[in-house]
């Protein structure tokens, strides 16, 4: 089966797996808090859609060559990514905590207007998802790891 020998896919792989783990442990250091779900979570440092592009692209530049249009192809794939991690899926995020906030207040407004009665149908309320982007470090820290992360897998495999 020749999807087990295709070292780009499973670098990228690896990169996301490794990059969504490594999460965990810089949270702990930078606030002190064990939050395992970062792991299957979106968002948060380093970016592992950077890590998973960038590793992609550097494992065909590896293999096929940096002149290959493949390698160009995964290139502009890589930079559509992490520019999106940072423009569109960051501002989606700033505006659910800007959502979350409001309903935070019009319930709170409510419950003092009315002596809110029916909390049970206010508790079962979910918010949106606020950490959907990456800040422009995460990005950068990403695609580091993703090329590091290949250039060792390729030189520890082959």
């Amino acid at each position: 089966m020749e999807i087990f020998s295709n070292f780009p896919l499973w670098a990228s792989l690896f990169a996301i797996v490794f990059a969504q783990l490594v999460k965990i442990p810089i949270q702990f250091i930078a606030m002190r808090e064990f939050n395992p779900g970062l792991a299957f979570a979106t968002g948060g440092m380093p970016s592992s859609h950077s890590a998973a592009v960038t590793a992609l692209a550097t494992g065909i530049g590896i293999q096929e060559g940096l002149g290959s249009n493949i390698f160009a192809l995964s290139c502009v794939f890589a930079i559509i990514v992490m520019f999106d991690s940072t423009g569109v899926r960051r501002q989606a995020g700033e505006q659910a905590i800007m959502l979350n906030q409001l309903l935070k207040d019009f319930s709170h407004f409510v419950e003092e207007a009315r002596l809110w009665n029916s909390k049970a149908e206010y508790q079962k309320r979910e918010e949106l998802k606020e950490l959907l982007g990456h800040q422009p470090i995460e990005v950068f820290f990403g695609g580091v790891t993703g090329v590091l992360l290949t250039i060792v897998l390729h030189t520890l495999l082959f």
